[in-house]
Order: C-alpha cells, then structure tokens, then sequence
C-alpha cells in the first residue's frame, strides 16, 4: 500500500480539490481519512489517502482500463476451488472489520496465493500488495485454507 496526504483549504479549496479528484480518478483508492483542522488563522482538511500502487483507478476493468480476469477460465478447477475459499475468507474477514473486501486484498492477491502455494507468511509478503502488516493481520485465517490445499498439491505433482 501506498499513502498520499493532502491539505485542502477550508476556505478558496479549488486547485486543492482538483488535485485531489486528479489524483483519486487515476489510483485505485482503498482508503480515505480525513480530518477538519482548526488553526488561528482558518480551518483546512488533512487527508490521507491510502492507494494500491501501479493500480488504476476507476477506468480499471472498462474499455481502455485494465480488463477485468475471469479467474474460473485461468485457474485450474482445483485452483479455482481453492481460490473461492480465500474469496469467502476474505468476505468474513471484511465484514468483521466492516471494510471492503479489497482493504483485505485484491482477486490478484488471493490468485497469487493460490499459484504460488505461499506457505507461511514469508510466503504472502512475496506477494505484491500483501506486505508485513497485512500478512501479520491476515496470514494465519488465509494459511489455514493454503496449508492443506499445499500439502495436497505438493503429493500430487
């Protein structure tokens, strides 16, 4: 994840604004905190946004962004059915924390999981996007699902 922090003026927030619409239409925004600032000479709004790096905004997945992956065509049955258990984890782990599912990870993480076998968290902080704080928050509920799908994968083949 990446952050970008802005102040807009409370007061004449044009040119802030702008920049600020600029910048979220071309990133895919996860996150965004604000918070009015008062100071003896006016009142500005701090904000962070938090964004996934080399992500689109919201053109991603219409014409001319990035095409959406029907991952049941890319992945191997097994490897889907894999996948849609990380999906249906990733679900519950939002709701518990009532954020979107993509604050949890993205389809490419989870599919990147299911690729590559990750086998413990040195194995999710490979993964683009899922560094040390997600695979500490998160590792242990998607290792549960990986660790057997792995040992059966690594009999198999």
């Amino acid at each position: 994840m990446q952050y970008r922090f802005f102040d807009i003026p409370a007061a004449d927030a044009e040119q802030a604004e702008q920049d600020l619409n600029r910048f979220v239409r071309g990133h895919r925004v996860v996150s965004v905190q604000r918070e009015l600032v008062r100071e003896a000479g006016g009142a500005y709004w701090a904000l962070c946004v938090e964004y996934l790096e080399g992500a689109g905004g919201s053109g991603a997945g219409k014409a001319g962004g990035r095409p959406r992956v029907d991952y049941k065509e890319v992945l191997s049955e097994e490897d889907f059915a894999l996948y849609s258990r990380l999906r249906e984890r990733r679900r519950e782990l939002a709701e518990k924390e009532a954020v979107p599912v993509y604050a949890v990870c993205t389809n490419e993480q989870l599919a990147e999981m299911v690729k590559r076998r990750a086998a413990g968290a040195a194995g999710l902080r490979e993964i683009d996007g899922f560094g040390e704080a997600k695979a500490a928050k998160y590792g242990a509920s998607f290792l549960e699902i990986l660790a057997p799908a792995g040992e059966t994968h690594a009999e198999n083949g």
